[in-house]
């Protein structure tokens, strides 16, 4: 478990009240740091790893309805068809009867804690319904004898009583399968379900970022994997700085099991910079595991997989002296917040304000700070100083079945449901915001957080003495 931050300090709030009130129309959105930091290249660390897929629609399917205080609603029930990066196919359910998909949206393999299968209590069941159900039990007609019936189950009745049963626990909600065997074995299902824990992610580098000096060996970044060996890809630019990637003996490594430690091997005469590793595999992805959008299209879960391409990316900042912080984020939907951790490896204390609380964080410590997000609201957060590091955290918090939240309608599944994106401005001194065009940071540099609906400045700045707080 990462420690508490410290409490919050008076000194300084004046200031973030101002400029805060210059910007508030929402929730959170943009920031400032002042002090040196490493140069860095672009990229976004969430946290996780495993497959990306983009889902092409329903494949095998039946008709469901919804029983509501405004009525009854007919929507489209059963499995849908998802084809990875790099090569492989998945069958996913839906865990969100009133959010439609989105044709083409992309996807990623994500922890239950990352969507609303981290709050239902009933998530485990729903992983048992799908290791006994359709497809991964293909036999229909065993499959309807376990139901209580004989034949006449076909593939669009097993998928669709599969997904309603699905549904009854992901969502809470009256829903029933049109065809009469369909519905009966949505009632087996829902019956005979027992509490599974959530399956490991096919592929993750733990942590996702490490940093330090130069001359040391940064890491150990540690590779859990269902695959039986992967592929280390090394820094794009490891001929020009020189690092390395190595074992814990300090041999280079090209391929690595499940358990390995990894590390970037540092110049001693290397300048202050960041460098990223890629590790890639071929697995199956295992039955259960959640899959969340870049965009507000419905939160999947697995239900079947072809050999997949997996990956997970890790990345390695060091500086020679000063604050050394090494950021990731991952999704925390029981807060409803996004986790941004921050790791200080250098000699100095890392220090920053948060509209009015301070927080430092001391030479040696890991800190997260959770910032809350508002619900299906696209967030780009991008970390930057003025000495170029740059780190950037894009998604959307999709933390609740749109069920569980009070006047929403029933849409059909087929039903569009666009959202819009707002990325920071072209300007690395301005932050667009839902709703004006752009508005002037502080200083040189800035930390970007831009939700739809509105923009808080959060003030980030590293202070000499490091006992502050």
């Amino acid at each position: 478990m990462f420690s508490s931050l410290t409490a919050p300090s008076p000194s300084g709030r004046g200031a973030a009240r101002l400029a805060a009130a210059a910007l508030v129309s929402a929730l959170a959105v943009a920031g400032v740091v002042t002090g040196a930091a490493p140069a860095a290249a672009q990229g976004a660390v969430q946290g996780q790893g495993g497959a990306t897929a983009t889902i092409g629609g329903l494949k095998t399917y039946g008709a469901a309805v919804i029983h509501g205080d405004g009525g009854d609603q007919e929507v489209s029930a059963g499995l849908f068809e998802m084809s990875v990066e790099g090569g492989g196919m998945l069958q996913t359910y839906g865990v969100d009867v009133q959010n439609p998909t989105q044709k083409d949206a992309r996807y990623h393999e994500t922890p239950w804690s990352g969507t609303s299968l981290g709050a239902d209590k009933d998530a485990g069941r729903i992983r048992w319904i799908l290791q006994n159900s359709y497809p991964q039990v293909n036999n229909l007609a065993a499959l309807a004898e376990k139901a209580g019936f004989r034949g006449g189950l076909t593939e669009q009745d097993a998928a669709a009583g599969t997904q309603v049963a699905i549904w009854r626990y992901s969502d809470d909600t009256d829903v029933e399968a049109v065809d009469p065997q369909a519905e009966r074995l949505a009632d087996y299902l829902e019956k005979k379900a027992r509490d599974l824990a959530e399956p490991a992610a096919s592929l993750t580098l733990d942590p996702p970022a490490v940093s330090g000096r130069p001359g040391e060996r940064l890491g150990p970044v540690t590779v859990r994997t269902n695959a039986g060996a992967a592929t280390v890809t090394p820094p794009v630019d490891a001929t020009t700085n020189g690092v390395r990637i190595v074992d814990k003996k300090g041999d280079p490594v090209t391929s690595v099991a499940s358990g390995t430690q990894i590390f970037f091997d540092v110049p001693q005469d290397a300048a202050a910079d960041t460098a990223e590793l890629t590790v890639q595999a071929s697995t199956t992805v295992p039955v259960g595991r959640a899959f969340a959008s870049e965009s507000r299209s419905q939160t999947q879960i697995l239900a079947g997989s072809s050999e997949s391409t997996v990956a997970a990316t890790a990345r390695a900042t060091w500086a020679e002296q000063g604050a050394i912080p090494a950021l990731s984020a991952e999704k925390n939907c029981a807060e409803g917040a996004l986790d941004v951790t921050a790791v200080n490896k250098g000699d100095e204390a890392f220090a920053f304000e948060l509209l009015d609380s301070e927080y430092t964080i001391a030479p040696g410590e890991t800190r997260t700070v959770t910032v809350p997000l508002p619900e299906d609201q696209a967030y780009d957060f991008t970390v930057r100083s003025p000495a170029g590091f740059e780190q950037r955290f894009t998604g959307v918090l999709d933390c609740r079945t749109r069920s569980a939240a009070a006047g929403d309608t029933t849409r059909t599944l087929a039903e569009p449901a666009p959202t819009t994106v707002v990325t920071p401005s072209a300007s690395p001194n301005l932050a667009e915001t839902g709703s004006s065009g752009t508005t002037p940071l502080i200083g040189g540099a800035a930390i970007g957080l831009v939700v739809i609906g509105g923009a808080v400045l959060l003030l980030l700045r590293r202070k000499g003495d490091p006992g502050q707080d």
